[in-house]
């Protein structure tokens, strides 16, 4: 028997320590065991999703020809007598609304990302932060019956000529979509930048203005544009709102003004039962999802580049 504070073990006790420890360390080595294959579940998804993908496209492109697909400026494949797959009007459609989507959140986003960064208190940035989150975890569908009956009759206001269904009222409301992308993650990648930056900036005699665009920006420029580049690449994949707002004429003109159809919403309107299994009109779909994954991908991949190639690190 130990004094004080010590205690004293029989050897049974020991015994069954020893026991405890050794059901401990099975544990440990199954651990890593069992996250590995946890892991290769996402990436079996994911190859799972590709291979479909191409071997679908690949039935479609028996029928069709690749360089048509590609270049072709009319897509009709409804039509009975002489059905048209040119990919460039479901393009144009999917950059028209890309591109509104950019100009309105890039500068919203990046303003926010500034003001969050480097002029609000705590307290703002408590209420703030919030705010802009329940933007992202808003439904898009709800985004999409907002730009058709809100946005496009107070458009309509200052533009009587435009239609119901256009390029411009989806093409806002899927910026404010993606607003909170650009200012959430710009807002990390300024806060990261060390304050002794800031404070020799400011020591020079830099106004605070000066010291978030000339010095914070521009150190973290890598994780914005990563930020700018993932937000586009939401952008080219959004639905509901452009199946919802945007109409569904594929159209290879920048009328902005008129309606359109994306790749995502030509996707929607054939799988909702405008064609038949086994059709070439159903095979569509899986040649225009394999172009949407493709866009997709080149994004995804430019902003892990740009992430790493321009990445600063103090």
């Amino acid at each position: 028997m130990a004094s004080g504070s010590k205690k004293s073990y029989s050897v049974s006790d020991m015994i069954e320590q020893n026991s405890n420890k050794g059901f401990s360390l099975k544990i440990e080595k199954a651990i890593p065991w069992i996250l590995f294959a946890i892991a290769g579940v996402s990436v079996l998804t994911t190859l799972g999703i590709v291979f479909t993908l191409i071997f679908e496209t690949m039935t479609f492109f028996s029928r069709v020809s690749l360089f048509d697909f590609i270049t072709g400026t009319k897509w009709y494949p409804f039509s009975i007598e002489n059905p048209n797959y040119g990919i460039l009007p479901l393009i144009s459609g999917t950059l028209k609304i890309t591109g509104i989507a950019v100009l309105v959140a890039v500068p919203i986003g990046l303003a926010s990302a500034i003001y969050l960064s480097e002029y609000a208190t705590d307290r703002s940035r408590r209420f703030i932060k919030p705010i802009l989150e329940v933007l992202a975890g808003i439904p898009t569908i709800v985004y999409g019956f907002f730009a058709l009956t809100f946005v496009t009759p107070f458009l309509k206001n200052f533009m009587p000529e435009l239609s119901i269904f256009n390029a411009l009222s989806p093409g806002i409301v899927v910026g404010v979509m993606i607003i909170p992308m650009i200012a959430s993650l710009s807002e990390d990648a300024m806060s990261s930048v060390p304050n002794s930056i800031r404070e020799g900036a400011l020591a020079m005699g830099a106004t605070k203005l000066e010291v978030a665009i000339k010095v914070v920006l521009p150190a973290a420029v890598s994780g914005i544009v990563a930020s700018v580049v993932l937000a586009i690449s939401r952008a080219i994949g959004e639905t509901m709102i452009v199946t919802v707002a945007a109409g569904a004429t594929p159209s290879l003109s920048w009328n902005l003004t008129d309606s359109i159809q994306t790749m995502t919403s030509y996707i929607v309107q054939v799988s909702t039962g405008d064609a038949g299994y086994g059709t070439t009109i159903y095979y569509s779909i899986y040649a225009v999802g394999f172009t949407l994954f493709l866009f997709t991908l080149a994004m995804n991949l430019l902003a892990q580049y740009i992430s790493k190639r321009f990445r600063e690190e103090y």
